[in-house]
């Protein structure tokens, strides 16, 4: 997995969701027992935790804010985070599945 092929991913998630407004954040999600929103923040968590990782670094909790509509931004954040990290191909390959699997779900 490339970090390219981690950035379209994201990209392509970002497409789907970034024009949402709050209504749509609440509905649930397809695949899972929760809001899309928290759908959302569970990968940008994920995407967080394997960031921290690849720096050698404690894992930290990602603010969930009260705005919903910033969770497409947190993602690209910490994904850009993942990418500075110098993360393997094993990381990219793992957020890159966490973040197609979200973009199914949602």
């Amino acid at each position: 997995m490339s970090a390219a092929e981690l950035d379209e991913a994201v990209r392509l998630l970002v497409r789907q969701v970034g024009h949402w407004q709050q209504p749509r954040w609440a509905a649930a999600a397809t695949t899972a027992n929760m809001s899309r929103a928290d759908l959302m923040h569970r990968l940008v968590q994920e995407v967080a935790n394997l960031a921290a990782d690849a720096e050698g670094g404690p894992r930290r909790t990602v603010p969930r804010l009260v705005n919903d509509l910033a969770l497409p931004d947190q993602l690209r954040v910490v994904t850009a985070d993942l990418l500075a990290a110098g993360a393997d191909a094993e990381a990219l390959a793992r957020a890159a599945a966490e973040v197609t699997a979200t973009r199914a779900a949602l």
